[in-house]
């Protein structure tokens, strides 16, 4: 792209009085270089290594191309974008062909990218190993993630171009094995369009909804013959990956040879070796499941034969165990005869008996208007007897209650109210000085219980003159063998100040022991513990004289 002050003649300033150098603007020198440098890198190849690619949002792509030694930078237009083989990412070895030019507003050179592609197979695989390390991280290769193909699916898809071999192999190993339903979605195997028409496959397979006027495949192949690493980068597109792993029909990748192996088969449900073989696997073999049926059924039949005729030697094994059926119930009728008639005799028995014994009780039973009028006499005579003794019981109650009416009176209530009212006033004061006894002794034996504690101290020991030995770790060294020479202790004095020591040893005594001579150490010093300040005693209080409760 050049602007319009490209199209200026470039005359020559005229020179300065007094100098033949001639005197450019700051613009007339960008144009000149910018003219200079494109008539002699018109058309350029340059291979390097892909840094900070950036894509504006007006579609053009920013990068720079670099090596050990230097960096150049580069731009792609957005109508070059949309044509380039190869997407510009990070770290990316390339070759790129363009023209140089210059960007005066920035006093820098750069590369307008034409073309792009890879620098050699090594370059190709550093990407793809790159990109295969991304997805795997992302979890789209986890085998959890991977569907079960069906036993033998009804209709069956097929991605793949529709004028090459495939196609036809697919076919013919079908109709050998077991004839399916196929539906076929063309598209490019090879070639810029191509990444995109396989995603656009798998993803408008797994749209069909199910009983639809197209059906809906139980089984996705994706099928290409052989072809170079570039032939096959088709299916190594990220997209096509993606697409293959969110599908949510199981899907069987059949790309290229068995040694050939692209990003795709690890996002598959299944990897066939060749399309052939993905045909093999996607259904069984018809002639071979109808003999499996007929030598089931064979042996089905054969079996249940068998079991019919043991179970039928068996009845006739136990049927001859058994006795004469017609002996059995001659026996059982004879009995049965015997019983009928001996339960007829013992039923007129019985009712014989009854009914004498009713006579009996019948001769015992007295007349209902006999019963009545006892009940009534007997009735009368508790009713007069109840009447004299409530005459009686109220004359009684009423002279009781005479008598106690007299008696009642509030006069002794009173009095001992009066008496209790005075014993309360009385034990108020008696508590007060018998509480605050208790307190004063309690103090008293708390006091003396914290002088028989600090008599007890080890600071009183060392207040007179010793000092306590302690490892770093704080334990009291208390024996001489624990005072190993080299063994780093503190010495820790009445006032809490302690001092870091290290045992050397000593010379022998005469009783055997080792005399060991600490080694202070002069750059540790104890930092004093401030003095505390000293406590306020409680005066003691005087617990009043206790009283009488007499």
């Amino acid at each position: 792209m050049t602007s319009d002050t490209d199209s200026l003649p470039l005359i020559a300033p005229e020179p300065r009085p007094g100098s033949n150098l001639p005197e450019f603007t700051v613009g007339d020198l960008a144009r000149r270089l910018k003219r200079s440098i494109e008539e002699e890198f018109g058309f350029v190849r340059v291979r390097g290594e892909i840094s900070q690619p950036k894509k504006h949002s007006s579609g053009h792509c920013y990068m720079r191309l670099k090596d050990d030694t230097a960096v150049i930078e580069a731009v792609c237009w957005r109508g070059t974008m949309a044509k380039l083989a190869v997407r510009p990412e990070e770290g990316l070895e390339v070759i790129v062909t363009g023209r140089m030019t210059t960007y005066p507003g920035r006093s820098q050179y750069q590369l307008i990218v034409e073309s792009m592609e890879l620098a050699g197979e090594g370059a190709l695989l550093k990407m793809l190993e790159e990109r295969k390390r991304r997805l795997a991280a992302e979890g789209l290769f986890d085998p959890a993630r991977k569907k079960r193909i069906p036993f033998l699916p009804d209709v069956i898809g097929v991605v793949t171009s529709p004028t090459g071999a495939v196609i036809r192999d697919i076919l013919h190993r079908l109709n050998d094995r077991f004839p399916r339903h196929v539906l076929l979605w063309p598209v490019a195997v090879q070639g810029e369009r191509a990444a995109a028409e396989v995603t656009a496959a798998i993803e408008g397979f797994n749209r069909i909804q199910p009983g639809g006027r197209v059906p809906r495949p139980d089984l996705i192949i994706v099928a290409r013959g052989g072809g170079s690493l570039e032939d096959l980068m088709a299916f190594n597109e990220e997209n096509v990956v993606r697409a293959a792993a969110a599908s949510a029909i199981p899907l069987i990748s059949a790309v290229g040879h068995e040694t050939d192996t692209t990003l795709i088969d690890f996002a598959s449900d299944l990897r066939a070796p060749t399309p052939t073989a993905a045909a093999e696997m996607a259904v069984p073999v018809r002639g071979e499941l109808l003999a499996q049926i007929l030598d089931d059924e064979r042996r089905l039949l054969a079996c249940a034969s068998r079991a019919v005729e043991d179970r039928r030697n068996r009845v006739e094994g136990l049927a001859r165990g058994l006795g004469d059926p017609r002996a059995l119930l001659e026996g059982h009728a004879q009995r049965l005869d015997d019983r009928a008639e001996r339960l007829n005799l013992a039923a007129a028995a019985l009712l014989e008996r009854r009914r004498t014994r009713v006579g009996e009780l019948a001769a015992k039973l007295r007349h209902p208007r006999e019963k009545l009028a006892q009940a009534g006499q007997k009735l009368a005579s508790e009713s007069r007897a109840l009447d004299s003794g409530l005459r009686h019981a109220l004359t009684t109650a009423g002279g009781r209650f005479e008598r106690v009416a007299g008696r009642l009176s509030l006069s002794p209530a009173r009095v001992k109210l009066d008496e209790g009212s005075r014993r309360v006033a009385d034990l108020t004061p008696r508590l007060d000085r018998s509480y605050a006894k208790g307190v004063a002794d309690k103090a008293a034996k708390l006091a003396s219980l914290g002088q028989l504690l600090e008599s007890y101290s080890y600071k009183g020991v060392l207040a007179r003159g010793f000092a306590l030995v302690e490892d770093r770790d704080g334990r009291p060294v208390t024996r001489a063998d624990q005072a190993t020479p080299g063994l780093a202790v503190n010495i820790v004095f009445a006032d809490d100040a302690k001092v870091a020591a290290t045992i050397d040893g000593g010379a022998p005594k005469a009783d055997g022991k080792t005399e060991v001579k600490p080694e202070v150490k002069p750059e540790v010093k104890a930092e004093p513990k401030p003095e505390p300040k000293p406590e306020k005693k409680a005066k003691p209080r005087v617990a009043p004289v206790q009283g009488t409760l007499f």
